[in-house]
């Protein structure tokens, strides 16, 4: 053999070894992956015993969290309700307010014309006098 080949024959067994080691390596990351990966399936199955668990209690609360929510909107309808009776009232009563002020106001005005008119006859039956007179 030449040294040439022997070269040649170090160089392939080395490559051969490192190929080797390579592969060794990736095996061993490998069987490391497959324990983490196992004790993942696991921690999973016992995650989804106890949801199994849980889910009755769950879905019994929710069903009743859906009921207290009917009865707020039907509460809530019947205060809608309630609020637009109220609002028609108060726009009658304001109506009503109006009228009255509508219908007292020249009536009112008219009782002081006419007080005035009275009080003018008296002062001018006592005195004498207009009362555009001067003294």
């Amino acid at each position: 053999m030449t040294t040439s080949d022997l070269g040649g024959l170090i160089r392939d067994i080395l490559v051969g070894v490192g190929i080797f080691l390579f592969g060794l390596g990736i095996f061993i990351s490998m069987l490391a992956l497959s324990k983490t990966l196992k004790r993942l399936d696991t921690t999973l199955d016992g995650v989804d015993r106890q949801l199994e668990n849980l889910g009755a209690p769950v879905a019994k609360t929710l069903e009743h969290v859906d009921g207290i929510a009917g009865t707020a909107d039907a509460a809530l309808e019947r205060l809608g309700g309630v609020v637009g009776s109220l609002e028609s009232v108060a726009g009658s009563l304001s109506q009503t307010a109006s009228l009255a002020k509508n219908a007292i106001s020249p009536a009112i005005v008219n009782v002081g014309a006419a007080a005035s008119g009275v009080t003018a006859g008296l002062r001018r039956l006592v005195t004498g006098k207009k009362s555009t007179d001067q003294p």
